[in-house]
């Protein structure tokens, strides 16, 4: 793994107590359906090796671990760790968690038969690191699939939000794992195949946008880590500002959220 510069650490560290902030598992609740679906897609037999990299809760190895599967995951968040834990004891799940970072896998070269990652690995400062371990604990012939947010997408500007409102940290940003060329380049050679395709699926969040945006601001970590630093007037703008990105995209008739979230599937073959 490259070595890590003081200024690097200082943003893996400030990244990791973003996402420690308020309660990610909440939040993770509401793609947790979309996340076995993806898993059904890869078609995982069973007793495969599958590693769930940025892991969250288990959102993608609790659903490999129940077809199966030899399952386990790793993510920066400790409290998290706990949850997907907690989540695969109470199933009786062949499912372990632990801490761990996406640019640094505690495994050995060709572990696993699938690596996969939903919403997490992109968030890692260093792609080009991060591309680099996905491939090396993958088996030769084994897949690394994962499930990115475009720029395009109703995510990609919820985050392009954020952006406006405060500058962030000098690294790639992380909806650049959105675009099938930089994965083509982030993978480049090491890989023998690439299918990627853009795929849409329905958010619902069963309350009002007030609701929904305190509900950001108190669960999510970057939502939360955003709005505690700006001052009271600036705070209420960007409220606003989310509550009428929600209100533009909200296809719910009934006074709650419903919207379409735009992914980029990527599956590779080693």
């Amino acid at each position: 793994m490259a070595a890590l510069t003081p200024e690097m650490q200082a943003i893996k560290e400030k990244m990791k107590a973003v996402w420690s902030a308020g309660d990610f598992g909440i939040i993770a609740k509401l793609i947790e359906a979309e996340g076995a679906d993806f898993i059904k897609r890869l078609n995982i037999p069973k007793g495969a090796k599958v590693l769930d990299v940025a892991c969250g809760t288990g959102n993608l190895a609790i659903p490999a671990a129940r077809s199966g599967a030899d399952a386990c995951g790793i993510d920066i968040v400790a409290d998290l760790i706990r949850q997907a834990n907690e989540r695969a004891a109470s199933e009786k799940l062949n499912a372990k968690f632990e801490v761990g970072d996406a640019e640094a896998l505690p495994f050995n070269d060709n572990e696993f038969d699938y690596v996969v990652t939903m919403f997490g690995a992109m968030f890692a400062p260093r792609p080009e690191v991060t591309a680099s371990e996905l491939v090396r604990v993958t088996k030769p012939g084994g897949t690394i699939a994962m499930a990115n947010w475009t720029p395009q997408g109703f995510v990609g500007q919820f985050f392009k939000l954020g952006a406006s409102y405060a500058p962030p940290p000098p690294v790639p940003p992380p909806i650049l794992w959105g675009d099938e060329a930089m994965v083509k380049q982030r993978f480049g050679s090491r890989i023998s195949n690439l299918n990627m395709r853009r795929w849409t699926f329905r958010q619902f969040i069963p309350m009002s946008i007030n609701e929904a945006a305190v509900h950001f601001i108190t669960y999510f970590g970057p939502t939360k880590t955003l709005y505690e630093m700006l001052d009271e007037p600036t705070r209420e703008r960007f409220k606003n500002d989310l509550k009428n990105l929600w209100a533009q995209n909200n296809a719910a008739t009934d006074g709650t959220l419903a919207f379409d979230s735009e992914y980029l599937e990527v599956v590779a073959r080693k």
